[in-house]
Order: C-alpha cells, then sequence, then structure tokens
C-alpha cells in the first residue's frame, strides 16, 4: 500500500479510467501514455511539488494513474502581462486612452495601475499576480489533455445513456473515478461523471461495486475485494512467476526440465488479457509431435496465447500452460476445454504438412507465376528467376576469390531456385510467418542436400536488427541475392523509402545485406555487386548512386549505434570502400590515430589541403618535378613523403590500417614547416602547379584508410 501523504493540501491523486476490454496488443502503451501525459499536464500547471511522481495501472477493463504530491491548488505567481504598444496606450501627455483603460478593465484592474505599468521597447507590461489554478479545474484539463492524446489504435464510435450523444474512444467507457486523498474531485470525461465508485474482477471480484476509500487504497482495494492485480508490471512477474513454477511441476518421469516458451511478446498480450492470472496445464497427442515444432508452436501462441513447454533440448514436448482469467474450484473444465480447442488447430497442422509433403518443390516452381509480386515488377515467379541468375552469379565472384568451389554455384542455383516454392504450400498459406522454415523441411523430406535446404530457410535472414546470418555459403549467396533484387528492382521502379514510410522494408534489407558481407568478411565489391543486378532491371548510373547513398546511410546509423563517433563514421564512410568488411578495421584504425599527440594538426592540415586542391583548375597528377622544389620546406616535405608513404602503402596493402595511419604522424613537422614557409599559389605557374602536385600527393598518401579531414575540429 502506498503511503498516505500527511498535509491536507498535498495528497497523493487517483484517477480511474473504467471500460470494456481494451485491445491487449496496445494495452501497455495505452496504460503508459494515460498516466504520463496527465503527469506531465498537472506538472506544467503547477500542481505538483518537486518530487511528485506518476505510477501506472492498466487492466483489460482499467487505464489508471496514481500521481504523489499533487496540491490542492497551484501557487500564486508573478505575471508580466503585455498590454499594447506605449503609443497606443498613452497619449501625447502621458494619459491612458480609451484603448489601454478597456484592456486594464478586461484583466480586473483600473485607473490606478496606469501608473504601476512597464515601458520596455515601446511596449506597455502590467505586472500582476496570477492565481494558481485549483485542482478540479486542472484535473479536467489534465484528463481531456491525456485522453486526446491516447495512442489508439482504432476508435470506435458509441452512444451514450441518453440514447442521443455519441463518443470515440477505443472502446466504450462505464465508470470514471478521480480522488485526492480521501475526497471525490469533480472532473468529467466521455460523458462520465467522477466518482469514487470502480469494479473489480467480471467473476470473482467479493462485491459488484467497489468503494475506494483513498487515493492510495485503491491497489489494495482491487486485490482484496475486486480480485484484480491493477499493476501491469506486477501480473507481468505473477504470470512470469507462475509460468515458471508451473513447468517445474510439470517435470516428471521422462519429461524433466520443463520449460515454458521465451516470448516477452507473448507474455505482454497474455497479462493484457487477464487481470487476475492463473496458470494451468494442459497437453495433447504425442502424434501432433511429428508435426516441425515451429508449426505447432506458432498455433498454439498465436491461435490460443498458450505457453508450449520445451524440454532442457528446447525440444517440444505435448504440454502447455494455459494462463486463465479465473481460478475455479475443479480446474478440469478449463484445462479441458482448452485442450478441446487445441486439438483441432493442431489436426489442421499435422494435415497440412502430410498434404504439403505430396509434392515436391520443384512441382510448385510453376505456381508462382501466378502469386502476384509487383504490378511493375511482375509475378514472384519472374522474381525467382531474377534471384537465381543473381546468387549463381555471387557464387562465380566468390570463387574467384578462392571462396567456395563449383559445387556453390549448382546448390546455390537450386536453393535460389526453390526459395520461395513454400508460400505456396498450404502450411504457409496458413501460416505466412512459416515461410522458409517449412521450405526447408520440404526439402529436407526429399532429400536435398542440407546447404540446399538451410539456404531455403536462411535466405530471408537477417530479418531483424540481432537476427543470425545464413549457416552456409550457400545460404549467403541466396540471401544475398534476395535482398539485392529486391532493393535493385524497387529503387528501378522508384520505391526509394521516404520519411518513415518503408513499406517494402528496404531499410531492413540494405541492413542485412550490409551485414552479411562485413560480419562475413566477403571480399566482394559493393558497387560490382548493384551494378550486376542493375543489368537485369536496365539501371543506371544514377540508380546505383541512390542505392550506394542510401544503403551508407544506413550503415552510418547502424555504426553509431554500435559506439562510433559521428567523426569516425564520417572519415571512413567519405571514401566509399567498396569492401564493406573492412569497414570495422578501418574505424578502428582512425580512432587509434585521433588519439596521437600529431592527430589534431595532421586532420586540419589534411583539411586545408582539401580546401586547396578543391579550388585548383586542371587535373592534378601528383608527380612532383624535383628540380622545381625551391624552398627548403618544400624539399622537406617531399623527402618525408618519399619515405613515410611506401611505408604507409605496404601497411595498407597488408591490411594493417592502424599502422598504416600511425606512420603518418612522421608529418607533422614537415606539413607544418611547408604552410608556414611555402607560398602555394606563387605567381609562377610552373612552380604553383608543382606545389599542388606536391599537395596531391600527400593528399593521397594521408587518405588511404578514411578521410583524415573529417576529424578536424
Amino acid at each position: 500500500m502506498i503511503s498516505m501523504e500527511k498535509n491536507p493540501h498535498n495528497k497523493n491523486l487517483l484517477v480511474e479510467l473504467f471500460v470494456e476490454e481494451l485491445p491487449p496488443k496496445a494495452l501497455n502503451k495505452l496504460g503508459e501514455a494515460f498516466s504520463s501525459v496527465l503527469f506531465d499536464s498537472l506538472k506544467a500547471q503547477g500542481l505538483t511539488l518537486e518530487n511528485a511522481s506518476v505510477t501506472a495501472f492498466a487492466t483489460p477493463r482499467r487505464l489508471a494513474a496514481h500521481v504523489m504530491y499533487v496540491k490542492d491548488k497551484a501557487d500564486d505567481k508573478q505575471v508580466s502581462q503585455k498590454l499594447m504598444p506605449a503609443s497606443v496606450g498613452l497619449d501625447a501627455n502621458g494619459k491612458a486612452t480609451p484603448a489601454l483603460l478597456k484592456k486594464l478593465q478586461s484583466l480586473g484592474a483600473d485607473e490606478s495601475a496606469v501608473s504601476k505599468l512597464k515601458n520596455d521597447n515601446n511596449t506597455l507590461f502590467l505586472d500582476a499576480l496570477q492565481a494558481g489554478i485549483a485542482l478540479p479545474e486542472g484535473l479536467q484539463k489534465a484528463l481531456d489533455e491525456a485522453l486526446a492524446k491516447l495512442p489508439i489504435p482504432k476508435v470506435m464510435t458509441y452512444q451514450l445513456a441518453d440514447g442521443w450523444s455519441s463518443v470515440n474512444f477505443v472502446r466504450p467507457a462505464h465508470g470514471l473515478v478521480a480522488m485526492h486523498g480521501s475526497s471525490t474531485i469533480a472532473v468529467s470525461a466521455l460523458g462520465l461523471a467522477s466518482s469514487n465508485i470502480t469494479h473489480g474482477h467480471r467473476f470473482e471480484a467479493k462485491v459488484n461495486k467497489i468503494t475506494i476509500n483513498h487515493a492510495d487504497s485503491y491497489a489494495d482495494q482491487l486485490k482484496t475485494d475486486g480480485a484484480v492485480i491493477v499493476s501491469f508490471a506486477e501480473r507481468k512477474a505473477e504470470i512470469a512467476r507462475q509460468l515458471t513454477a508451473a513447468a517445474q511441476n510439470a517435470s516428471t518421469g521422462l519429461s524433466t526440465g520443463l520449460k515454458p516458451i521465451d516470448d516477452d511478446a507473448l507474455l505482454d498480450e497474455v497479462t493484457a488479457l487477464v487481470e487476475r492470472p492463473n496458470v494451468m496445464l494442459g497437453q495433447f497427442e504425442e502424434v501432433y509431435l511429428e508435426v516441425p515444432q515451429e508449426c505447432l508452436i506458432l498455433t498454439m501462441k498465436a491461435n490460443q496465447k498458450y505457453f508450449p513447454l520445451l524440454d532442457k533440448n528446447d525440444k517440444l514436448t505435448n504440454k502447455f500452460l494455459i494462463v486463465s482469467n479465473i481460478t475455479p474450484a475443479d480446474p478440469s473444465f478449463v484445462i479441458g476445454g482448452n485442450e478441446c480447442v487445441v486439438r483441432p488447430r493442431l489436426a489442421d497442422a499435422k494435415f497440412f504438412f502430410d498434404q504439403d509433403r505430396k509434392k515436391t518443390l520443384e512441382s510448385r516452381i510453376a505456381g508462382l507465376d501466378k502469386v502476384v509480386y509487383h504490378n511493375k515488377l511482375g509475378s514472384q515467379g519472374e522474381r525467382n528467376k531474377r534471384v537465381v541468375k543473381i546468387a549463381e552469379n555471387i557464387a562465380e565472384m566468390l570463387i574467384a576469390n578462392n571462396i567456395g568451389d563449383k559445387d556453390s554455384v549448382q546448390k546455390a542455383s537450386l536453393a535460389a531456385k526453390l526459395s520461395k516454392t513454400d508460400l505456396v504450400t498450404d502450411m504457409v498459406g496458413e501460416f505466412p510467418e512459416l515461410q522458409g522454415i517449412m521450405g526447408r523441411y520440404y526439402a529436407q523430406h526429399e532429400g536435398l542436400d542440407d546447404d540446399v535446404a538451410y539456404a531455403i530457410e536462411d535466405h530471408y535472414k537477417p530479418r531483424f536488427a540481432g537476427d543470425s546470418l545464413p549457416r552456409s555459403l550457400v545460404g549467403v549467396c541466396v540471401a544475398l541475392a534476395d535482398k539485392l533484387e529486391t532493393l535493385v528492382g524497387l529503387f528501378s521502379i522508384g520505391e526509394k523509402p521516404t520519411g518513415d514510410k518503408d513499406p517494402f522494408g528496404l531499410r531492413r534489407q540494405a541492413l542485412g545485406l550490409i551485414r552479411m558481407l562485413i560480419e562475413g568478411k566477403l571480399h566482394l565489391s559493393f558497387s560490382d555487386l548493384i551494378k550486376a543486378v542493375l543489368t537485369q532491371f536496365n539501371g543506371d548510373a544514377a540508380i546505383l548512386q541512390s542505392i550506394q547513398e542510401f544503403s551508407f546511410d544506413r550503415l552510418a546509423v547502424n555504426l553509431k549505434d554500435q559506439g562510433a563517433s559521428p567523426q569516425e563514421v564520417d572519415a571512413v564512410l567519405s571514401n566509399s570502400p567498396e569492401l564493406l568488411h573492412e569497414i570495422p578495421a578501418r574505424l578502428v584504425a582512425v580512432r587509434a590515430f585521433a588519439s596521437l599527440a600529431e592527430a589534431p594538426a595532421l586532420a586540419a592540415a589534411n583539411k586545408r589541403v582539401t580546401n586547396i586542391l578543391k579550388k585548383a583548375e586542371g587535373e592534378l597528377t601528383g608527380i612532383v618535378n624535383i628540380s622545381l622544389l625551391k624552398e627548403p620546406a618544400e624539399k622537406a616535405l617531399f623527402d618525408a613523403l618519399q619515405t613515410v608513404n611506401p611505408q604507409a602503402d605496404k601497411l595498407f596493402e597488408a591490411g594493417d590500417y592502424t599502422a598504416s595511419l600511425k606512420s603518418l604522424a612522421a608529418l607533422k613537422a614537415p606539413v607544418d614547416d611547408f604552410f608556414d614557409n611555402v607560398m602555394v599559389n606563387a605567381d609562377d605557374v610552373d612552380l604553383k602547379n608543382n606545389r599542388l602536385a606536391l599537395l596531391k600527393k600527400l593528399h593521397v598518401g594521408m587518405n588511404r584508410v578514411a578521410d583524415l579531414s573529417k576529424l578536424a575540429t
């Protein structure tokens, strides 16, 4: 129980909206939004103390907020009220004009206030004491704002009790509680007037109507009299505790070490479906375990909200847990009812599985021609043909880089050819989430090579941030091909994501493509991959550039999320490295270089060189004429480059980017000396061009790993 506030003017506040069953997937978000907006509004109006806090409550039938330390009335405060220009409010003699007197009268002041007005930059201001807002008025404003800002998935319209009026809300509301300490605050919402009366559990409450004694007794009274756990977090924790306990109790005989499936989204959804959780154990016939466990798990989770039980090896058992909203004296009827409900679902899954295996995946290829992919890009069958060619090309590119063998091309071709065939199976038709997974099972049933079978499943990977990558080289080839075809194909018809809109998930596709190239350390040129796919869509250089910019933007965001600084990322990506797997090592090198004492000066000098070269006319070769080196400083810089550049280049070619960049530290002194003592833009054109060539040589040598000018502050 939350401790009651002793100060009679600073008591705790409770607001509850009692409604019909709220959408479970949105409940937690609705509860948090309702309480946070309500609290923020009260705070902004000065109705809370500095140490005030809010606790959100949410059950299937209520949204509530408990706010600590709420005032009866906000403090009065001195305000400066802007009136009008002095030239309008005062006449030539400094007397108040009728316009000013009328304005003062509207503010509750009279002519005596004229002498107290402030004239600031020819504008008149009235200093006045503004009365603090009273809690009923402030709470009404906060409640209206909280309801207006609720992230409602879909609004419904319903009639009020008078039969004439109607309101819009997520679900019909039937009660409003507003209490400050033990007193009821008069507010209204959705056609309801506030009271101190609420309702408990639909079936198990001790009394039908519960009179809330105090804002602080709300949660305890609902738990004891109403059989309701109002805290979403507390209810979720209680369900998790009961699930673990029930799994342990079910671990008997041959079934030991049982555990409920770990699914936080399911746990959240079930928490939003019950007010008083009671976990029970059910089971089904073991014959259904012949069906792939992904199918059974999905149907139990998605359709029935059950928690399947896995053994210690993560294999599905024939037992599952039911989270009920009632606690009957004899649970056998509830358990039996749920077992009867789940059995037809499992039977359907077994039927689909048995029927699908009667046809080969290859026999289903023709069916893809009847599945629309995009009206501008053709059917899934046409798309599939493009993916096959791309996968074969990628496999051949890898072989050219001594990765894989001839079999890789054949396996990648077959896996790509069969990759979408499970889309026309009964199982995937019923459960689209199983696409790829079922293709793998059916391929294994036909005795196809495991590399091919797993590539069919893995070609969707990575499906989301943190997802695993394809398990084999064949899977990587098909996954790359699938994502490249999607990315290039949709860009070629102008379907580039805009703002927050990305209906085809192209950001996810681009990041998945990048992850495979980087984490797989694949020696594949990014632009060459795009160019090879562009030929199938008659794409041009503009589309290539657009895809590269889009992909590198996604990569930049991802690298920053992983802890790289914006300057480091900018420095590395500005060079548009072709081999993406080199990027992590380049970032490490840039970070190591930035820690050197010489780094700030060299970065600043590099930025200066970049700007000079941008303004230079004509193409610079970087070939220096030694005979035109006149000044000692330019000779010294040339000599330093003759020593440092070969060393840095050798380290660069060996892939030791950190050592390559660190070797540039030796250039600080000659570079500083050059800019202190040499005029680049000399009057002699030959001398000027030779010095620009020297700077070009410096610029090329310094920026092979990254554009170091991006590190300059």
